[in-house]
């Protein structure tokens, strides 16, 4: 009976192909937040508010499409074993789409480029959320134990930090090669695309591996005579492992897909907590993301100065990534998760000195809040597999592509309503927009509001963060013990 034999370890090739992924997912995440609303109100006139709405509108289709996405992933690992099939359509068709994002003639004028850029970033989100859905998703099976995912997650977010590093330095560098900003903006669309689905399509044979040598009980984190138990009560219908149906099971609809996505939030009190805090972080990261190359060309006076900030964040950072992963291992994952957003906290509000004496010392507290913004990304990655598994020991497993459906619709919104919320205060600011090639000057508002988007506010997002961060109630001993007392939970 092979399949009643214990889940194997996690081998050195699962783990490297797994975090090889985050390679694609933290280009797409990196890029278009650090240089797409700069394309459109710097190099197509786009105005800032309606630059926003493109935004905007583009996040609000991930909302829509990732809780869909989670649950066609659980249906095909239902069905066929496996979450690989959409992960390679969306590996698959992201370079092309992300490459037309970026291939926008400024001779079309400022309202066909806005079009232009609408709907194929919606398509690149589309193809991005095909990927990112189930490849969230993964790691509940992957990794049964509490320090086993802490492991995995650690070095996907080592390679998702080199990747921001890659993404974000060399995007800008890429761009200017040419020397002319359209040609550059194609250069660079076309080979960060490539990038991106190549890191992709490496992942996927992780899926395909997975499924043929792990069983559904995995994704509960369980063992066979757990997973025996399991199905007892389903059978003798004990409420805590009676689950209801959803897009996991076949005929599921569009409506039994958001059904399951709704169910996921709102059943889980730990995932609730986790997801309010990760909305909030991004949310601030966004604003910060979108608001770098601002910064570089208006307060440093130098539009390549934002290459020398992604190092000075990135670097340290993937120092740091792998010390927070053993400190969370020694006082937990959620108090090490605390220190690290109090520290981003401090690091960005010490940039509001910019105000009154811009300069290279900017660098410095970039850097100590890139050394907190490893523990931001990678903690919270590693607590999501333990929500998972929290909720399938209760309730049965295969609902794992919900809840990162609903996970990266947060995110993705949370990095939306940044850029949202960077654009509105530019308008108001009197922000100039302008074309390629054109030069004009910023009122001092507007100056003043970039440095604040970078400092100020994304600190106190982080402040507020910490408010649901408290009411996350999961610990160690409630993942190995394996059986939480619903009092202790919800």
């Amino acid at each position: 009976m092979g399949n009643d034999a214990p889940p194997r370890e996690l081998t050195r090739g699962t783990v490297a192909r797994y975090a090889v992924g985050s390679i694609g997912t933290g280009g797409f995440g990196t890029l278009p937040g650090l240089v797409l609303l700069y394309y459109l109100t710097d190099n197509l006139g786009v105005t800032a508010a309606l630059a926003g709405v493109i935004m905007t509108v583009a996040k609000v289709w991930d909302v829509v499409i990732d809780p869909v996405v989670g649950a066609l992933t659980d249906r095909d690992l239902a069905r066929h074993g496996t979450r690989r099939r959409l992960m390679l359509v969306g590996a698959l068709t992201i370079p092309v789409f992300f490459a037309l994002t970026f291939a926008v003639p400024p001779t079309l004028g400022p309202v066909v480029g806005a079009i232009w850029v609408l709907i194929a970033f919606l398509l690149t989100a589309t193809a991005f959320s095909l990927f990112q859905v189930p490849y969230i998703a993964l790691p509940a099976e992957l990794a049964t134990r509490y320090d086993t995912r802490t492991t995995l997650l650690t070095w996907r977010v080592v390679v998702l930090t080199f990747a921001i590093l890659l993404f974000g330095a060399g995007g800008p560098v890429l761009r200017g090669i040419t020397g002319d900003s359209t040609s550059g903006y194609l250069l660079m669309g076309v080979v960060a695309g490539v990038v991106i689905g190549v890191g992709m399509l490496v992942s996927t044979g992780v899926a395909g591996r997975t499924a043929r040598t792990r069983s559904a009980m995995t994704a509960a984190a369980t063992s066979s005579a757990e997973y025996a138990e399991l199905v007892a009560g389903q059978v003798s219908g004990r409420p805590e492992h009676n689950a209801a149906r959803d897009a996991s099971t076949s005929g599921g609809g569009i409506r039994d897909n958001f059904r399951s996505a709704w169910e996921a939030l709102t059943r889980s009190q730990p995932f609730r907590a986790l997801l309010a805090t990760f909305v909030l972080q991004a949310l601030a990261t966004g604003l910060m993301l979108a608001g770098a190359q601002y910064l570089a060309t208006w307060i440093m006076r130098s539009e390549d100065a934002v290459t020398l900030l992604f190092v000075a964040l990135i670097a340290p950072a993937l120092l740091a990534t792998p010390a927070w992963g053993g400190l969370a291992r020694r006082i937990g994952k959620e108090a090490a998760f605390v220190m690290a957003s109090a520290l981003f906290a401090v690091a960005a509000t010490s940039i509001v000195l910019a105000l009154w004496a811009p300069g290279d010392w900017i660098y410095i507290p970039v850097a100590f809040a890139g050394i907190a913004y490893a523990g931001m990304q990678s903690l919270p990655m590693a607590m999501l597999p333990d929500v998972i598994a929290h909720d399938a020991r209760r309730y049965g497993a295969g609902r794992a592509g919900a809840f990162g459906g609903v996970w990266t619709a947060g995110e993705t919104t949370g990095f939306a309503l940044g850029a949202a919320v960077l654009v509105l205060v530019l308008q108001f600011a009197g922000y100039v927009s302008r074309t390629a090639g054109e030069s004009v000057s910023q009122p001092d508002a507007a100056l003043s509001a970039i440095v604040l988007s970078f400092s100020i506010a994304p600190a106190a997002l982080i402040a507020l963060s910490l408010i649901p961060l408290s009411r996350y109630r999961l610990r160690r001993s409630d993942i190995e013990r394996g059986d939480v007392d619903r009092r202790d939970i919800d």
